[in-house]
């Protein structure tokens, strides 16, 4: 298994690439992208277990977006029903991906109990609100610290975890070593990447409809709605071009029938 050593422009690149992916077909890529997210929502309601199956699900519904972002790319046909290609691709491998992020998650979260007395963990796992004296305080603070810290090496290992289990065969260990690998590797242009994202996914937006808002509030009110129906399906698209940039693709990795 190859990982490509980028440049750090790369990173800056990976946006803009997607977007020329959903110009192609936003209708087909907004649809895969909002249906993924929509479906784990749904499914992580459900009591008791919603989140557990919810975390199985997570790899097969991305790799059926990814699935979708190639497609559009190699300007295949495809229908709404690619979201669901993953379930066809790997699949013991991939719902094994979604247990071992399932449990690094969880582990994460208990380790940060050691600081705050488990606010943290009850916020993430059932939804509690926090105080605002508890949200200032310094046991809830380093509590975030430490999960950004350790959480970091498990989303770098579940990142390209998926793409390889379904694309590459690979066995669900194996999959999220090289992951893990390539991120590594790849530092320079993810920071590019997570810098471009802030930018575009938070600041640019914030600044246009803050302008707007000094103008008419109700405009910028109007133009925040439809905002995320174009940036998640291009945030999508970018996660498909870093994966294509750095490991290539093993000829039509899935083709419907």
């Amino acid at each position: 298994m190859q990982a490509r050593q980028l440049p750090s422009g790369r990173g800056f690149a990976w946006l803009g690439e997607g977007l020329q992916i959903w110009r192609r077909n936003p209708a087909l890529l907004t649809f895969a992208s909002f249906g993924y997210l929509l479906l784990l929502i749904l499914v992580s309601v459900v009591p008791f277990l919603g989140q557990i199956i919810a975390s199985l699900l997570m790899p097969i519904l991305s790799l059926g977006v990814l699935n979708t972002c190639q497609a559009i790319d190699k300007g295949r046909k495809a229908g709404p029903d690619v979201l669901f290609s993953g379930f066809q691709q790997n699949l013991p491998a991939l719902v094994t991906i979604g247990l071992i992020y399932l449990a690094g998650s969880l582990l994460v979260l208990l380790l940060t109990s050691l600081a705050d007395g488990g606010t943290l963990l009850k916020v993430m796992t059932s939804g509690g609100k926090i105080e605002a004296e508890v949200a200032t305080s310094t046991g809830f603070t380093l509590a975030l610290l430490i999960a950004i810290t350790l959480s970091t090496p498990v989303m770098m290992a579940y990142w390209f975890a998926p793409l390889l289990a379904g694309w590459w065969k690979l066995s669900a260990p194996k999959a999220m070593f090289f992951s893990f690998y390539a991120c590594l590797r790849n530092w320079r242009p993810f920071l590019a990447y997570s810098i471009a994202l802030a930018l575009f996914g938070a600041v640019l937006p914030g600044i246009l409809l803050g302008i707007v808002g000094l103008a008419s509030p109700m405009l910028a009110t109007l133009l925040s709605v439809p905002l995320p129906l174009l940036l998640i399906p291009i945030v999508f698209a970018s996660f498909y071009a870093n994966a294509r940039d750095i490991f290539g693709e093993p000829g039509n990795a899935f083709e419907q029938p």
